[in-house]
């Protein structure tokens, strides 16, 4: 990302979300954006997730140009390069974990063979091997946001982009969540996590605070590599 600004007309008045951002995330990095309210890192994450296009300047993902693709290709560039993990989970009530890390590969058109073995794959590598066929309701909050991060991972996304993953959940069950994404990291698996939380943001290896829409700190962790 190279100078990137956003910015909303609100009628009598321009608001300033991003003003000319630089950052660089490399393949297999593990970051964290922090920021508080009105920092601009839900228009960072946005743009990140190619959610939202920005005012000016340049963003690039896997070297392809996605700051002035039009909303088909941004999706097309969102189904195939990234997985979102949400704080709400978003999961489908009545159906089960199998079914609902089966749908992004539904909507891609994999085979009904094909998608069952990746997405059988997926929840083994979050460890729900044994909660496959329960619905979300008969699962615990750690276990529905491992179901999430399966669904996010199942059509082997380059960027897995993670929203204040660990908000509903206890301290206990974030920690485990977290440490789920640091064996990700570990097995290769570029993360950005956005998030308020110094906790979550000390698992990553670098984090980058916003401030009034500026980077303000671009440090590496204490004790990451």
């Amino acid at each position: 990302m190279a100078d990137i600004r956003r910015e909303y007309d609100m009628g009598s008045e321009v608001v300033r979300a991003l003003r000319g951002v630089d950052i660089t995330i490399e393949v297999n990095e593990f970051v964290a954006i922090m920021g508080s309210s009105g920092s601009g890192k839900s228009t960072l994450m946005n743009l990140i997730g190619c959610l939202d296009q920005p005012t000016g300047g340049e963003y690039r993902l896997n070297g392809e140009r996605v700051s002035e693709l039009d909303d088909v290709e941004l999706a097309r560039i969102r189904n195939r390069e990234i997985g979102f993990v949400f704080q709400t989970f978003n999961l489908l009530a009545r159906s089960t974990a199998l079914h609902n890390v089966e749908l992004p590969l539904v909507y891609a058109g994999v085979g009904r063979k094909e998608r069952r073995r990746r997405s059988e794959e997926t929840l083994e590598k979050v460890g729900l091997s044994d909660r496959m066929r329960h619905r979300p309701n008969e699962l615990s909050g750690g276990q529905r946001q491992r179901v999430a991060v399966a669904r996010a991972l199942v059509t082997k996304p380059s960027l897995l982009l993670a929203d204040e993953p660990t908000g509903n959940l206890d301290s206990t069950t974030s920690q485990e969540i977290m440490a789920l994404f640091e064996a990700l990291h570990r097995s290769g698996q570029t993360i950005v996590v956005v998030t308020h939380n110094p906790e979550v943001a000390d698992h990553a290896d670098r984090q980058i605070h916003l401030v009034d829409g500026s980077v303000e700190r671009d440090v590496r962790t204490e004790g990451s590599a």
